[in-house]
């Protein structure tokens, strides 16, 4: 595993570094945006994880985000000493895929990385145990659905001619509503198979901002509707 630690308190971000050791077998360590850009631009296919603080010298950590998901869905968790919550609902709409607080623990630092890289490890296999829930129809790597193609195989994400650059959390929410067309999936059931063990630690409006953030990728402007509301209840893909 690769990482690229975006921080610009050179003391932390070794700590970082040091901490994660046993984890990665290598860190490219920027302080400054445009370094992090020129970087990732050298060595951005290298990377499994994106540790990216928002307070920079030349700037705020989202402009790099918005370059990274530009370009890539290598998983983005963002550190930052900001504990508001449109702070995190901003990185979150911009597709960070975790958020952690300033001062934090180290050892709640590893579980989240862990986590992050779990996650972005698509199996295609989604299990979703819930008593009421049952799925028995086949899973697949690949789906095409109106002009769109979705291959989580070589996850390559396209709608028409335009590659969609997707999220690790917006991965793992696409797969199990395609795995899972017409039934009615809970908001629990979806923030355990996004978020998994930490779900329950994930503020209340994390789920609809990815849910609002792959809607408008995937059905855009006049596009089709295949992402339903239920109100109350959860969501729907048809």
């Amino acid at each position: 595993m690769v990482i690229q630690i975006v921080e610009d308190d050179r003391s932390l971000s070794e700590g970082i570094a040091i901490s994660l050791g046993d984890q990665a077998d290598s860190f490219y360590k920027e302080i400054k945006i445009e370094n992090a850009k020129a970087g990732f631009d050298r060595y951005g296919n290298e990377l499994s994880l994106i540790i990216l603080d928002l307070n920079l010298p030349d700037g705020i950590g989202y402009d790099y985000l918005k370059y990274v998901r530009e370009r890539s869905n290598v998983p983005v968790l963002i550190l930052t000493a900001n504990d508001l919550e449109m702070d995190e609902v901003t990185g979150l709409t911009m597709g960070a895929d975790d958020f952690l607080t300033k001062p934090f623990s180290l050892a709640v630092l590893r579980a989240r990385v862990n986590a992050l890289v779990r996650r972005s490890r698509i199996s295609g296999k989604a299990d979703l145990s819930d008593g009421a829930l049952e799925v028995t129809r086949e899973k697949t790597a690949i789906y095409e659905i109106d002009d769109m193609l979705f291959d989580f195989e070589k996850l390559s994400f396209r709608k028409g001619e335009e590659e969609l650059f997707l999220s690790v959390n917006e991965q793992k929410l696409l797969k199990v509503f395609l795995d899972n067309k017409g039934l009615l999936l809970t908001r629990d059931i979806l923030i355990e198979r996004i978020w998994g063990d930490s779900g329950e630690y994930v503020e209340e409006n994390a789920l609809s901002v990815t849910v609002n953030r792959l809607r408008s990728k995937i059905e855009g402007k006049g596009g089709g509707k295949h992402i339903n509301t239920v109100y109350g209840q959860g969501y729907r893909f048809e």
